[in-house]
């Protein structure tokens, strides 16, 4: 058990898939999982095991921004033994190409946060996905005839832009979307030698001002998971 996971050390297996939405966990294990058990509810940030072809997976809600989502990270590396996360979310387009209900591999993550600030005294550090569950994603999606885009997105700390053309910046840069956890998974993981990819699905456009619906987010939702478990 740790400070914000009530889990036996034997219950969380060594690949976790992480969307920031604890119901969406409980979504997952439940469509996807065989034998699924829940394994932690504190602070409702739900937590399952089961199975998926025979192999055991994990699933664990975040929470939003990377504040929170890096307790998650730190305390299922540490205490756990973890050693594969997937980030499976939702993200805003930044790009007139990238359209709704699209799936975007974070290759890497730039960000506007303070956290990694802190850590290297204001030196750049690059966050970057693991390799080898980059090629094994985008194999997958090749073979399977899934469509994708694979480059930088960014991390923001705010949901809420005070300008409402702030990202323009980072597409004339060729930043193709943006959520809020990336950069933290990435740089943690670099630090303790674990696997991490973020696959994210495009959920609205800032350049077009498209939003998915409720119901069209729950099934792009599907495939991207798809995609996650048979990369493990």
């Amino acid at each position: 058990m740790s400070a914000h996971i009530n889990a036996k050390k034997n219950e969380i297996a060594d690949t976790v898939l992480m969307p920031g939405d604890p119901l969406r966990a409980k979504w997952i294990a439940e469509t996807f999982l065989d034998k699924a058990y829940c394994y932690s509810n504190i602070r409702g940030m739900l937590g399952y095991t089961g199975e998926y072809k025979g192999q055991r997976i994990s699933v664990q809600g975040s929470g939003m921004g990377i504040p929170s989502s890096l307790i998650y990270y730190h305390e299922l590396i540490k205490d756990f033994d973890v050693k594969r996360i997937i980030r499976v979310g939702t993200a805003g387009s930044y790009q007139e190409n990238i359209k709704i209900r699209d799936i975007v591999l974070a290759l890497s993550a730039s960000h506007n946060s303070s956290i990694n600030n802190a850590i290297f005294n204001d030196v750049t550090y690059a966050p970057t996905a693991n390799f080898n569950l980059i090629i094994k994603a985008a194999s997958y999606m090749n073979d399977n005839n899934i469509p994708f885009i694979a480059g930088n997105v960014l991390s923001s700390d705010l949901y809420y832009e005070h300008d409402a053309r702030a990202y323009e910046k980072w597409a004339d840069y060729g930043v193709l979307c943006v959520e809020m956890e990336s950069a933290g998974l990435y740089t943690i993981a670099a630090k303790y030698n674990i696997e991490a990819l973020t696959i994210l699905t495009i959920s609205d456009s800032l350049v077009t001002k498209e939003k998915c619906s409720f119901e069209e987010r729950e099934s792009t939702f599907e495939e991207m998971v798809r995609i996650a478990l048979n990369i493990c």
